[in-house]
C-alpha cells in the first residue's frame, strides 16, 4: 500500500479516536445532577475508607480512581472483586464506602460481593453505562458515565466507556479534594518525593533573594548606576524604584541590550526612569513558585515580590525554581 496512503489512513483512526472520547466525556457535562452531589456527599462523610472495585478495564479504571483518591486526601484502596469473595472482603469494614465501575452493570464478579456488602451496611455508589442493570437496582446511588460509542473500529473494545468513567472520577476525586480543604502543603505532605511534592511545598517567600541581595535603584539613577547594582547581585535586573520607595519599573538585561542600540555609549548617562520597563510583572510571596515558573513562560527571567505598599521585598529569579527542581 502507498505509504501516503498508510499514513493518512492511520491519522484519520487516530484523530476519530481522540474526538470520540472527547466527545464522550464533554457529555458528561449534562449528567452532572443531584445524584454526583450525593456520591460527593456520601464518600465526604465517609468515617471509613473507600473501597473501589471493578473487574477487567473497568478494574484498571477503578485503581487509578482509587490511587487518586488516596492521593488527595481521601483514604481510598482497590479491591479486586474475585478475590473478594475469596477472602479479601475481610478488608472491609462497616463504615466504608464502596464505589463500584461497570459498564454493563451486569458485572458477575461484582454482583458476587453485594451480598457481603449488604450484610455490612455499606453504601454502594456504582459508575456504569446502563442505569437500568442489575447493579444499578442494588446500588444506593447510580452515576451514569455511559457513551454513545465506543472509538473501538468495531464499537466493541472498552475505550470511550473507559475514558468516561475515567474522567468522572477525576471530577468526584476533584470534588472532595475541595471540600475537605487540601491545600498544597498537605498535598506536598502525601507527595513527599518526586517534582509533585516540589512543586506543591515550594513557596515564592522561599525562594526569593530579599535585603541586600536585592537589587534596587531609585529613578533618578544614572543607567552606569543601574548596571553597577545589576552587575553586584547577579540576577541580571534591578528594581526601579519612586516616592516611598514603591515599584515603578524594572531594568533588565534585555533593556540595556534594546537600550545599548538605540544610544551607544551615550547610554551611561542616561537616566533609568527614561530606559526601563513599567507595569512588570509582580507575584506574591505565599504564592506556588510553581505559580511563578507558569508566569515567566517566554522571555521573563524574574518577578518582583511587593508588599502591601507596593515596595519592592524581593526577586525570584528562574534559576531560583529550577535549582529547586520544579520543572
Amino acid at each position: 500500500m502507498d505509504s501516503r496512503i498508510e499514513r493518512a489512513r492511520i491519522l484519520s483512526l487516530a484523530e476519530r479516536v481522540l474526538r470520540l472520547e472527547a466527545e464522550s466525556v464533554l457529555a458528561l457535562c449534562s449528567r452532572l445532577d443531584d445524584r454526583f452531589v450525593a456520591a460527593v456527599e456520601t464518600l465526604h462523610r465517609c468515617r471509613g475508607r473507600v473501597i473501589v472495585t471493578g473487574i477487567g478495564k473497568s478494574g484498571l479504571i477503578g485503581r487509578k480512581i482509587a490511587a487518586t483518591l488516596a492521593s488527595t486526601g481521601t483514604p481510598a484502596y482497590f479491591l479486586h472483586p474475585a478475590e473478594g469473595v475469596h477472602g479479601d472482603l475481610g478488608m472491609v469494614a462497616r463504615e466504608d464506602v464502596v464505589l463500584a465501575l461497570s459498564n454493563s452493570g451486569e458485572t458477575d464478579e461484582v454482583l458476587a460481593v453485594l451480598p457481603a456488602l449488604k450484610r455490612l451496611g455499606i453504601p454502594l455508589i456504582l459508575f456504569t453505562g446502563a442505569p437500568a442493570s442489575t447493579l444499578a437496582r442494588q446500588a444506593d446511588i447510580v452515576v451514569d458515565v455511559g457513551v454513545a460509542e465506543e472509538a473501538c473500529p468495531m464499537n466493541l473494545a472498552p475505550t470511550s466507556s473507559t475514558t468516561a468513567a475515567l474522567a468522572m472520577g477525576d471530577a468526584l476525586a476533584m470534588a472532595l479534594l475541595d471540600l475537605r480543604g487540601l491545600g498544597p502543603g498537605d498535598y506536598a505532605a502525601l507527595h513527599p518525593r518526586g517534582s509533585l511534592g516540589w512543586k506543591a511545598f515550594f513557596k515564592v517567600s522561599d525562594l526569593m533573594h530579599t535585603g541586600e541581595a536585592l537589587p534596587l535603584v531609585p529613578e533618578q539613577a544614572t543607567m552606569k548606576e543601574a548596571i553597577e547594582e545589576m552587575s553586584g547581585k547577579g540576577l541580571g535586573m534591578t528594581t526601579v524604584v519612586g516616592a516611598g520607595g514603591r515599584l515603578v519599573g524594572v531594568v533588565t538585561d534585555g533593556d540595556l541590550r534594546r537600550q545599548q542600540l538605540a544610544h551607544g555609549a551615550a547610554l551611561l548617562e542616561r537616566r533609568v526612569a527614561e530606559c526601563m520597563t513599567t507595569g512588570p510583572k509582580v507575584i506574591g510571596a505565599d504564592e506556588l513558585a510553581a505559580k511563578a515558573l507558569s508566569m515567566m513562560e517566554g522571555r521573563i527571567t524574574s518577578l518582583v515580590i511587593v508588599d502591601a505598599a507596593g515596595r519592592p521585598a524581593g526577586v525570584i529569579h528562574l534559576h531560583d525554581i529550577l535549582r529547586a527542581k520544579i520543572v
